[in-house]
């Protein structure tokens, strides 16, 4: 696979004022993310004493809904749990948008198994895009990835990983803490791609979803992990995703490569802890706002990607970030153009959120979802109606559980 044209330089003029708001970007976020005091977070971390919200939180009852909905679909949730979720049968396999399940397996997402999770990956060729030829502006220069600065609960609390299980064994994503305006301060909502929850087109919901805020918090290397006791990698617990919900775009038309569905490619899930009471946005001390504003890119300003990239030469055990102006890119002229920025993340930064800063304010206006095979740019969605109307009846159906 190729990227999808030639790199085109940068001017001068751009790039100074590219700096300046970059900076002005991260400035907003990092002040953002670090939401009440060091105290404050350690005492609201889950640990091993820590009491669950109800049995319905980890090994013992399973919820009234869920329970009808298993049964509807003749999943028995103690097989479920003892393994019974290995069996891929394309034709037992749960697509539709109201088919979501996902019991919480207590104990399944041990440090080593998430170590193991590969990347869910979306790549493009130019024969993706040769349909939308003159609808997509120049492709961007390269912009490196930059490490983030940890601990990542002071610098960057709302960025985590989406870890969840593919018929090709385990898989990875990023994810956001998002604020839920229906109940505010008490938000258990997290942004993500579709593809990080659903197959698209030609498969169906992914299983054992959980989603683990400021993971590996010290961005300590991979023998300083072997050594690491859990609260050094997930410092804030496992929150498994009781609902998901993603675009009937993405459903039908999302594909390997992205297909018709990339510019749909988004999703949000409604988490519970595997242990603790506490709502996700108290318990990590942080959450952002989503625009749905839809700005052209033209008028977008600068953006910055936030994932941890896990296909080489990244290893998925560190926050990355790229800041740039956003540029359109289209994949055919009967779909909506999305956003598209330089920048070296790989595989596994898919979902991560971008960030741009709207009247002081770090929101989040899209999220990673396809790049080229050479690693050079990544595009995501533009979140407007359709995304908010998604994200409303998540937060109004499922928000105050």
């Amino acid at each position: 696979m190729r990227s999808l044209s030639t790199s085109v330089p940068r001017r001068r003029g751009r790039r100074t004022a590219l700096a300046a708001s970059a900076l002005l970007a991260a400035v907003a976020f990092t002040a953002t993310a670090c939401g009440g005091s060091t105290e404050d977070k350690a005492a609201d971390r889950p640990d091993a004493t820590a009491s669950r919200a109800g049995d319905d939180a980890g090994g013992g009852r399973v919820p009234a809904d869920l329970a009808d909905r298993l049964k509807d679909h003749g999943i028995d949730v103690d097989r479920w749990r003892d393994g019974g979720w290995k069996d891929w049968d394309k034709d037992e396999w749960l697509r539709e948008a109201r088919d979501f399940v996902n019991p919480v397996v207590e104990g399944l997402w041990k440090p080593e198994r998430m170590r193991s999770a590969e990347e869910a990956e979306k790549t493009v060729t130019t024969k993706d895009a040769s349909a939308a030829q003159g609808l997509s502006d120049p492709e961007p220069a390269p912009v490196t990835a930059q490490a983030e600065k940890t601990p990542y609960h002071e610098n960057a609390a709302p960025v985590g990983k989406v870890f969840f299980d593919s018929p090709e064994g385990p898989a990875v994503c990023s994810g956001t803490v998002v604020k839920d305006v229906n109940h505010p301060g008490k938000s258990n909502l997290v942004w993500t791609a579709g593809h990080c929850v659903h197959a698209g087109g030609n498969g169906g919901w992914y299983r054992n979803i959980v989603f683990v805020p400021a993971y590996n918090d010290h961005g300590r290397s991979e023998a300083e992990l072997s050594r690491a006791g859990a609260s050094e990698i997930a410092p804030y617990g496992n929150w498994w995703a009781d609902w998901a919900s993603t675009s009937n775009g993405w459903i039908q038309g999302g594909s390997e490569s992205g297909g018709d569905g990339a510019a749909y490619d988004y999703a949000v899930l409604h988490v519970q802890p595997e242990q603790g009471s506490k709502s996700l946005e108290e318990t990590v001390g942080a959450a952002l706002d989503v625009d749905f504003s839809d700005p052209a890119a033209a008028e977008a300003g600068t953006m910055g990607a936030w994932g941890y990239p896990a296909a080489p030469p990244y290893n998925g055990l560190r926050m990355f970030k790229c800041l740039d102006s956003p540029g359109r890119f289209s994949l055919a002229p009967n779909l909506p153009d999305m956003y598209r920025i330089g920048c070296t993340m790989t595989g596994g930064s898919s979902g991560g959120g971008w960030f741009r800063v709207v009247n002081g304010e770090t929101v989040l206006v899209s999220n990673t979802s396809i790049g080229p095979l050479d690693h050079t740019w990544l595009a995501g969605p533009r979140l407007g109606a359709d995304a908010e109307a998604l994200y409303q009846n998540m937060s109004r159906t499922y928000g105050g559980r």
